[in-house]
């Protein structure tokens, strides 16, 4: 199976060009999915599992605004039943990233301390 084809992916952002993602993380979250598979973590057919249970327990009226939550949550599914990362770990670095955000000021870029995680 092919990498999917993000022109033919449903409710993204778009301009005249195509897809575009309305903010960094989402082309991060993307890039990773893809560095992902490459690496052998996953196939498209576990991907798009993942991602399809995210969205469908959205149910029929979401409006795709959250796309790349689900996105994320997929890959946070996958990292976790993959042995990638383990939930604790998952949960350890969403709270460095809040503090780290919370602490940063306005503008400046947020970046995260290099602290081993549990």
């Amino acid at each position: 199976m092919s990498a999917p084809d993000p022109l033919t992916l449903p409710r993204l952002p778009r301009d005249e060009a195509g897809p575009v993602f309305a903010e960094p993380w989402q082309a991060q979250a993307f890039a990773l999915a893809l560095q992902l598979h490459a690496q052998g973590a996953y196939t498209w057919t576990e991907w798009a599992q993942a991602l399809s249970e995210r969205l469908m327990a959205a149910g029929p009226d979401d409006d795709g605004s959250r796309y790349y939550d689900y996105w994320l949550a997929a890959l946070e599914d996958l990292a976790t039943a993959k042995a990638l990362a383990g939930a604790a770990e998952l949960a350890a670095r969403k709270e460095a990233w809040a503090d780290a955000y919370r602490h940063t000021p306005h503008g400046r870029p947020v970046e995260l301390k290099a602290e081993p995680l549990p």
